[in-house]
This record gives structure tokens, sequence and C-alpha cells, in this order.
């Protein structure tokens, strides 16, 4: 919603956040859909659809970390890698910084998503969608798991909030299909809300995931833009050992990564895993039922 020069969000009745809109950069209205990309001093340019921020120049960098860092170092030995959605680009950069990995698949469902945002945010994909390493496959992801017949070390689902055509991308269905394209020892991971704001997404996905994994469980981090708190990962993998990895072998993996990160470190790795208590009282508490 905008007024006075100002962007709301309203993703949350009751509670939210604004945006001076110093300048509108691309509107797009369907039957479906309200997109607005504009330009703020403080977050640089901002995506926003249907009155929810989506991304920030600013911030998108914890997130998009986050999301690959953790679940590639924690498994080790990635070849290949799945990213579900992440047309924006930013994961795939995170990606293509790991040199060992040799097959990364992104699939979008609308091809105009990556061009819309190669032209207005190329800095989140920094030319990653040309290496050669990368297939980008245009189908609803739903689908696409559903059908695949190859395997993948790691699973990234960087999906749209649970509602409208994001709903599908946290079902039982998606997840058990998800698991089910993993190699032995993979690990999926996924977006899953601010517990603060969105209290029954973290035990949903629980009671969802759970019977098709031998781990589910949960990692935080906090990013400014998704307002109200620390945002949740999902974490679902057979390899009960990948979570408890000691800090010097987490040390060990990013250095020889030689990657460059401005979030991830091996400490905020092995500490994000650490719930608050009322995160980890809902996650017994969905195992449990």
């Amino acid at each position: 919603m905008q007024a006075n020069n100002r962007y709301y969000e309203t993703l949350y009745g009751a509670y939210g956040q604004y945006f001076t809109q110093d300048k509108l950069v691309f509107e797009q209205s369907t039957p479906q859909w309200q997109l607005t990309i504009f330009d703020n001093a403080r977050f640089g340019r901002v995506m926003s659809l249907n009155g929810a921020i989506q991304t920030t120049e600013r911030d998108e960098f914890i997130y998009h970390e986050m999301l690959t860092h953790v679940p590639i170092l924690a498994h080790g030995a990635v070849q290949s890698v799945l990213i579900i959605g992440g047309g924006d680009g930013g994961m795939l950069r995170e990606v293509v910084k790991h040199a060992q990995i040799r097959n990364i698949t992104l699939v979008e469902i609308d091809a105009a998503v990556i061009e819309m945002c190669k032209t207005y945010f190329p800095q989140h994909s920094q030319g990653a969608f040309e290496d050669e390493r990368v297939e980008v496959v245009i189908e609803d992801g739903m689908a696409f798991v559903q059908s695949c017949q190859q395997g993948f070390d790691v699973i990234i689902s960087d999906c749209t909030d649970p509602v409208g055509p994001g709903e599908v991308l946290f079902s039982s269905d998606f997840y058990q299909a998800c698991i089910a394209c993993l190699n032995e020892e993979g690990i999926f991971v996924a977006q899953n809300g601010v517990p603060f704001m969105q209290p029954d997404e973290v035990p949903n996905t629980v009671r969802r995931m759970s019977p098709y994994v031998k781990e589910c469980w949960f990692y935080m981090a906090a990013v400014p833009t998704y307002v109200g708190g620390s945002m949740a990962f999902a974490w679902a993998t057979d390899n009960l050992s990948a979570r408890q990895l000691d800090l010097a072998s987490l040390m060990a993996r990013y250095d020889a990564a030689g990657i460059s990160t401005r979030y991830y470190t091996p400490a905020i790795h092995q500490a994000s895993f650490a719930l608050p208590g009322f995160v980890e009282q809902a996650v017994r508490s969905a195992l449990t039922v």
C-alpha cells in the first residue's frame, strides 16, 4: 500500500513496516498479483509482491548466504544442487562460489521473473546465470520434483510465503517429493518464515515433512527486511551428523572452499541451530503429535 511517498507492507494485521519510495522503478498489476519495484535510500532497490517485501539490495546477502553455505558446508562433498525458485539469482550467486560443485539446476516457474531480475536486480545474480554448470528449467517446482529422476546432494527451496501459488511448496507432497530427490546423506533446506509473527509455519512444516526424513529441524538468522524477529530455515536430512559438526571442521571446510561471505561464518553456522525456547518447543511438540 502506498501513501505519502511511503510503501506500507501489509503482510501482517495490526503490525507492519514502511519504506520511503524514493523512486518508482517498475509496477505491474494482474488479477493474481501486484508487483512493485522501487528505490529506497537505506535499503537500495526493493521488490514487493502483493504487499509483502520479497527482497532488497541492502540485506539480501544474509538470506542467500544462510540458505546456501549452511547445507553445502555441512554436507562437505556437494556435487549437485537443486534450487527451486530463486529467479532473482541471489541463491545461484552464492552456490556458484563453490568450485567443487559440478551441476546446479534452477527451477523457476516463469522465465520473465529471471529476465526482470537481471534487469532490475543485477547485483543479485552478478552473472551467475552464465556459469557453465548452471541449467535453468522453466517449470512449476512441484511438477519438477514429482517427475525428476536425478539425485541432488543439496536442495534449496527459495519460495514465497505459503499463500496463493507458493502454498504448494509447503505441502506434505512437496516435501516428500524433494526428499525422494536427495542423494544419500543429502540435505533439504527452505525458508520457513518469521516464527514470532508466523507461529504456525514451523509446526506445520514439522508435521508435513518429518514422516519422510530422519531429522527435521530448523536454523535461524536475522534478516532486517523480514520484519518481526529472526527468520527460520527448515532443515531435513537422513545424515544425523551433518548438524553436529564441530567448529574446527566447519572452519576447515570454509577455508578450503575459498569463498567470500559477508554474514556467514563457521561460528554463525554452528550457532544458528540453537533455537529460541518457543521455537524449539514448537518443533518438539509437533514431532510428538
